[in-house]
């Protein structure tokens, strides 16, 4: 029973070998015969294409649109890159002048790549003064207003000031011991001279008349020290509080009536005429920032700028801004830098020599690409050129553009607009 069931599956084993042997037969007769086929389609389909060129020339007509090889010349034209058309605008001489289109020769330049830093407006803190009134007193006059001009000298306050009184009074008495002295001095020198007194009496004399002059220098300069000099009006208690120098009040805190210590502070008066552009640098940026440095100042408010030069460089940077500070002098004498105003700092970090650069508005950018307008013979081609470093008003072009070639600066807007209109009518 074992050979009669091994005997069964080689049969059917020997079935299928047959049936696969069979099967590749046929998928080879078919290969064959769609290529045959295809070789004989593709002979009568060139036949044909030659005949179809022997009856254009022997007819002798045009050729159609698809130039003799089945393909459109638009369809040519409309693979070529975006970058290979050279779009231009016709423009006579007299429309370039009447549309006010300035054109110029590319040329080298000096690029200054500049950093802008926050700052702020301040007080020169050389120019302004906290004033104190240095003795205590009480109030009797304020002529000075918050905001009003002041010369150097004019009386701000008056206070009335019993500290003052007792320094005159100390003042005056060692004036009149002065001249006393200065009396016995000359009396005893005369009468030592004549053989008279003893030469002791006179050297007393002379000791007592030099002790006099110290009190009363004394007494002088003490006045002085709190601007106290002199008695107003024959007032022993007037005190008058002065200006120190030219400038604005910008800083009131006294009234009439008020009883004042000697260190409250009751006026400041600032000299308005400079001011301090204060600068806040980052660690990364200090070594571009020296003193000496020319800087351009911009308001944030409005739209003016000024000149300056960096006067001082922090060497600490703050603990919470971790910014040193930097200090720039401006000249005001209109009054439009104000202190409290927020600005900002152009400090020029590098210069280069560039071989080609062109102002800022006379580059575009169209498709993605930038591209100037240079002069042709009968208007401007667009030129597409690659850019390099700018400062905010030249750009340099490192390739596209050589030096020597005319291009539209002021007013290519317009000749980009024509450009645009050409391409309206084109789609149309």
């Amino acid at each position: 029973m074992i050979f009669n069931l091994k005997k069964k599956q080689a049969i059917a084993i020997a079935i299928i070998v047959v049936t696969g042997l069979l099967a590749s037969v046929l998928i080879l007769f078919s290969d064959k015969h769609e290529s045959s086929a295809d070789g004989h389609a593709g002979h009568a389909h060139g036949t044909t294409r030659s005949e179809d060129k022997n009856d254009v020339k022997t007819t002798g007509g045009a050729p159609d649109a698809t130039g003799g090889n089945g393909r459109d010349h638009r369809d040519q034209d409309a693979e070529k890159p975006a970058a290979a058309k050279a779009k231009t605008v016709v423009l006579t001489d007299a429309q370039i002048k009447a549309a006010g289109i300035k054109i110029l020769a590319a040329d080298g330049a000096t690029i200054r790549v500049a950093s802008q830093l926050p700052g702020e407006i301040r007080f020169n803190d050389d120019r302004t003064a906290h004033i104190v009134p240095r003795v205590a007193g009480v109030v009797q006059s304020v002529p000075a207003d918050l905001g009003q001009s002041v010369k150097k000298g004019q009386v701000l306050a008056v206070i009335a000031s019993t500290a003052v009184s007792e320094q005159r009074s100390e003042l005056a008495a060692a004036q009149k011991r002065l001249r006393l002295a200065q009396l016995t001095y000359e009396r005893e020198k005369t009468l030592w001279q004549d053989k008279i007194s003893a030469e002791q009496d006179y050297l007393q004399a002379r000791q007592a008349l030099q002790e006099a002059e110290i009190a009363s220098q004394n007494a002088r300069q003490k006045l002085a020290a709190i601007g106290a000099e002199g008695v107003g009006n024959g007032e022993l208690n007037r005190f008058e509080i002065r200006a120190p120098f030219d400038g604005m009040v910008v800083e009131k805190h006294i009234s009439l009536g008020e009883a004042l210590k000697e260190d409250a502070p009751i006026f400041t008066v600032s000299d308005l005429s400079t001011v301090w552009a204060e600068i806040a640098i980052p660690a990364r940026d200090l070594n571009r920032v020296r003193v000496g440095e020319k800087v351009l100042v911009k308001a944030d408010a409005f739209d003016s700028s000024a000149a300056g030069t960096v006067s001082y460089v922090g060497s600490l940077l703050g603990a919470a801004t971790r910014t040193a500070t930097a200090r720039v002098t401006l000249v005001n004498p209109q009054g439009t830098w104000r202190p409290g105003l927020f600005v900002n700092v152009e400090v020029v970090t590098a210069e280069a020599e560039v071989a080609v650069a062109v102002p800022v508005g006379a580059l575009h950018r169209i498709n993605e690409r930038d591209v100037i307008f240079v002069r042709t013979a009968d208007g401007f081609k667009e030129q597409v050129v690659k850019t390099g470093r700018t400062d905010g008003k030249l750009t340099e072009i490192v390739d596209g553009l050589n030096a020597g070639t005319e291009y539209a600066a002021d007013g290519s807007f317009i000749v980009r607009s024509e450009l645009g209109k050409a391409d309206a009518v084109h789609v149309h």
